[in-house]
């Protein structure tokens, strides 16, 4: 095969299609773009879903899932990927398989578990595959308190229940964790950063913009995209909350459930 001379850095978002466009495939490529990143992928499922919530789930099958995972990476060489829908064991061993062949740089790993509609996204045995097998490959993971209490076995629900978590999953093979904190209890958002020996936190009044789709897949893939750039971490993620927050700010509040975001925030 013809090696070309890399012009433009490149991600790889592996996850499900949305067919509404606020959320997985669709919202990683508009927000790989916004930051001028190309954009490549590996779908896992196929999903009939609109703002109101899920209505059907095709899981595709384990193989196709790790060829196009290889493919783009023989060709591509993507500098940075994030994952979002897996669904289940056999696609998440797929997802392993073919990130331990790629190598890829920095890894985001995004535990999505359930839909803003309360529509579960990954089956209840799965997550013990999800912590085996991807949880150590990641630079990065990017739960809210649900996903980090679900992946640690513990409640999360408070600021000291975040670190304890954060520590686990950082003891538990990660690089560094992102808990996210927008359903604490109060007017603010509280995200912490861990990488095993420091801390980081953002802190900002909570938006009045209703239910919104899409914010978790938006913010991994943002913070993809600057790593794929070359950014440290903690820039990353510095850019990627803040380009989250105009996205919601700016949502164009489509269709009759949780709103989109609105992907040509500037970065």
């Amino acid at each position: 095969m013809t090696s070309h001379r890399r012009k433009k850095p490149v991600a790889l978002t592996i996850a499900g299609s949305d067919s509404g466009g606020g959320a997985g495939i669709q919202a990683d490529l508009k927000t790989f773009q916004a930051f001028g990143v190309f954009g490549t992928s590996a779908v896992t499922a196929v999903t009939a879903q609109n703002t109101v919530g899920v209505h059907a789930v095709h899981v595709l099958p384990p193989e196709l899932v790790h060829r196009q995972i290889q493919v783009v990476c023989e060709d591509l060489d993507p500098a940075a990927c994030k994952s979002g829908m897996l669904a289940d064991a056999p696609t998440i061993e797929a997802v392993a398989r073919g990130l331990n062949e790629a190598a890829i740089p920095h890894y985001v790993l995004d535990p999505v578990m359930v839909a803003s509609s309360g529509d579960p996204l990954l089956r209840e045995d799965a997550i013990g595959a999800l912590r085996e097998t991807l949880l150590p490959l990641a630079s990065l993971v990017t739960p809210n308190l649900d996903e980090a209490g679900l992946l640690t076995g513990t409640e999360v629900r408070d600021e000291t229940g975040m670190r304890q978590a954060a520590e686990s999953l950082v003891s538990g093979g990660c690089s560094a964790v992102l808990i996210k904190g927008g359903h604490l209890d109060g007017a603010e958002v509280v995200d912490l950063l861990y990488d095993g020996s420091t801390w980081r936190e953002w802190r900002a009044a909570k938006l009045a913009a209703g239910d919104a789709h899409g914010t978790g897949c938006t913010l991994s893939a943002a913070i993809a995209a600057g790593l794929a750039i070359g950014r440290p971490l903690g820039d990353a993620v510095d850019r990627a909350l803040a380009y989250t927050r105009r996205a919601l700010t700016n949502a164009p509040r489509l269709g009759a459930g949780s709103t989109p975001l609105d992907h040509r925030a500037a970065t």
